[in-house]
């Protein structure tokens, strides 16, 4: 197993292959962004030497004073090999190499290369091909202009993906949806460190409580092995897959030069193992929000629903029988108990079946009588509650109020509430006290499936 501080919490790094006379080029707005912006020491490197900005350009990895823990290389494909030996032999701690030009055109030569050196001297990479690494507040290796990423902030979730392109647009996704990042990771062609390998690694970093991956492919018998592993971890994994079509398995092989493989057997094994699948992007989301905020309760589907609307109680009700859950009956003794500590303007009207629909005059203390009582319930295993905050019995506090009572139930409970600024207080309720919050009855009742596929048939 290799050695990834250096690669993921670096504080030294040499940025290859930055140029005199051209400011985009990809290593100058990687350096630019890591001289101005996060808390590392950063070298520039080209072999012409120089002044960049009144900062010395050392003509190679050899001239740079002091240890580097990181190289960030951004040349062209056939001086890749040779900077990448030179940096093994000035025990520089890993590397990034953001080039492409190998496998994915041809030039496996290039790429075994590397990887034959590396491997002999255990130096880990990540790339080629890709966009490296992102780790809120210190470290990002991305050529794209800071001014125009989207970044969520510090969170738990890992996110693995062969694309730097959907790497970048699920980190925008989650900004919006309020799910922290631990780290993200552009692995581009994977040459050398690939999904096992950082699985491996997370699963001890403190930082990270679950760990998502899109891939594209594996070689021959790696998906098994991934799976196996993700199996065993600790920690709950969630998996995009793309290439589940013939077109879309073309289509894979000359992005990343992977082998997409028989997509129906790799689903089907994911589901035995207890592995979360995400169908899209969208779904990838609301996985890892359910998963990062709720510890992993046993749960087979059987969703209670609270809701202010009739409407949206059959919506997500739909939405439940879609995605393979239920909304059993509640029992007559369970639906007593909740009747009892209803207000008594609420007391007559309210429905209290399965969903239970509280009407648009309930307060804050009948859903707090509701949902507590839903806890009570040997019919239900999680809860959804669906909050209109415009109703005008709601409080901006009963976020807090309910997740307070949900830490006594000992069941998951996930909530719908409109994204919108107005209603941050009563989502904020929810989300600091560790209950996930989507912006959309789907999503909602996406997080109670996640925690579902959580658990091995």
């Amino acid at each position: 197993m290799f050695d990834f501080n250096a690669l993921l919490k670096p504080r030294t790094v040499a940025v290859i292959g930055v140029s005199h006379s051209n400011a985009m080029h990809p290593a100058n707005v990687i350096y630019d962004k890591l001289d101005l912006r996060y808390p590392v020491q950063v070298f520039p490197v080209n072999p012409k030497g120089g002044k960049l900005r009144s900062q010395t350009v050392y003509k190679d990895i050899s001239e740079v004073p002091g240890p580097v823990d990181l190289a960030v290389i951004a040349a062209r494909a056939d001086y890749v090999p040779d900077i990448l030996e030179s940096c093994i032999a000035h025990r520089v701690g890993g590397a990034t190499v953001i080039s492409g030009g190998f496998a994915e055109r041809g030039r496996s030569d290039l790429q075994e290369r590397m990887v034959a050196a590396a491997r002999k001297a255990k130096f880990p990479f990540i790339g080629p091909n890709c966009l490296g690494i992102y780790v809120p507040r210190l470290i990002d290796t991305f050529f794209l202009p800071g001014e125009r990423l989207v970044r969520p902030e510090s969170g738990n979730v890992a996110l693995v993906s062969q694309s730097g392109g959907v790497l970048v647009d699920q980190l925008v996704k989650f900004a919006g949806q309020g799910v922290g990042l631990s780290v993200g990771v552009s692995i581009g062609n994977k040459a050398l460190v690939r999904e096992l390998d950082l699985l491996n690694y997370l699963e001890q970093d403190p930082s990270t409580t679950v760990i998502a991956f899109y891939i594209e492919g594996f070689e021959k018998g790696e998906g098994r092995r991934f799976v196996q592993a993700a199996k065993a971890c600790a920690k709950p994994v969630v998996v995009l897959k793309a290439g589940k079509s013939s077109q879309g398995s073309r289509a894979v092989s000359s992005h990343t030069a992977s082998m997409a493989g028989d997509y129906r057997v790799f689903s089907a094994v994911l589901a035995q193992h207890g592995v979360a699948e995400a169908a899209n992007e969208y779904e990838m989301v609301s996985f890892c929000e359910a998963l990062s905020r709720c510890p992993l309760y046993p749960v087979e589907g059987r969703v209670g629903i609270v809701t202010v609307s009739g409407g949206h109680g059959v919506l997500s009700t739909d939405a439940c029988i879609r995605r393979g859950l239920s909304v059993p009956e509640i029992s007559e003794d369970i639906r007593s108990r909740i009747r009892e500590r209803l207000s008594p303007s609420v007391r007559p009207i309210a429905s209290l079946n399965n969903p239970i629909d509280l009407t648009g005059s309930a307060v804050d203390d009948d859903f707090a009588a509701a949902v507590s009582g839903l806890g009570q319930s040997p019919d239900v295993d999680s809860i959804i509650i669906l909050l209109l905050p415009y109703s005008p019995g709601i409080s901006s506090d009963l976020g807090a109020r309910l997740s307070h009572v949900h830490q006594q139930m000992g069941k998951p409970v996930v909530a719908y509430v409109p994204h919108v600024e107005k209603y941050r207080m009563l989502i904020e309720g929810f989300e600091l006290n560790r209950v996930p919050v989507s912006s959309s009855i789907e999503g909602a009742v996406l997080m109670v499936e996640a925690m579902k596929k959580c658990h091995p048939c």
